[in-house]
């Protein structure tokens, strides 16, 4: 087991590491209990799996996981639908999407509707390993050429008329300084990581900048953040 598989435990100050919660959803058995084995052998507190969307957000409810690794086609609820729902009601949630399709389509709706990366079934067990361990610390995670699509639309976005939000008003919260400073690194596309070692800070110190910038300028995710930055030319800066 590697520490890459344990997050921080928040309630200590001796540094005890606890393993990440997570679960998985997927409408094939075989291929949701190799993945959950694989996940649980690499040090990962598996909390709950799923076979179709209804009973992925109820066991997701009730195990409260740190990173949802989910299929897209799933039965009775679409997994987009089952992401919305999830992180809209807990914007703490990571949401790792693992699917057969590649279709651009596909990976636009499942980062709209909130989902920190999008990893194909193609990708080995190593990938997938290192994809959840990045993605419950808030990177965002995408099988190679998937990327730069994903940036693409968020640069696309923030070209469109945007509805108005407090952000943009006279009595907007003001952002530190440090906190425009990692949200103009999110709006290059950095991950949490990247932003870390550039700045020199941990990626604790990274995630908690970017949840402050999140609650001030009343955002609910990444695509929103990174649309607000583009809009403003921080990518540029």
């Amino acid at each position: 087991m590697t520490g890459g598989a344990e997050r921080m435990d928040d309630g200590g100050q001796d540094g005890r590491q606890v393993p990440v919660r997570v679960m998985v959803v997927d409408d094939h058995p075989m291929w949701r209990d190799a993945v959950a084995r694989d996940l649980a052998e690499s040090g990962f507190d598996v909390v709950a799996t799923a076979g179709d969307g209804e009973q992925a957000v109820r066991r997701a409810q009730a195990a409260a996981p740190d990173v949802l690794v989910l299929d897209l086609n799933l039965p009775l609820k679409p997994g987009v639908q089952v992401c919305k729902e999830l992180v809209g009601a807990d914007p703490g949630l990571r949401v790792l999407v693992l699917s057969a399709s590649g279709e651009h389509a596909d990976v636009l709706e499942a980062v709209k509707s909130g989902a920190t990366g999008y990893l194909l079934k193609s990708a080995s067990t190593e990938e997938l390993i290192d994809a959840v361990r990045r993605t419950a610390v808030g990177d965002p995670v995408f099988t190679p050429g998937l990327a730069g699509l994903v940036l693409g639309e968020y640069r696309r976005l923030a070209s469109e008329p945007a509805p108005a939000q407090g952000a943009g008003e006279p009595d907007a919260p003001r952002l530190t300084e440090r906190e425009t400073e990692v949200l103009r690194l999110v709006a290059k596309g950095l991950s949490y990581k990247q932003i870390a070692e550039r700045l020199v800070i941990s990626h604790r110190t990274v995630q908690n900048h970017v949840q402050n910038t999140l609650g001030k300028l009343q955002l609910h995710n990444r695509v929103e953040l990174v649309r607000y930055a583009i809009e403003r030319g921080l990518d540029e800066a």
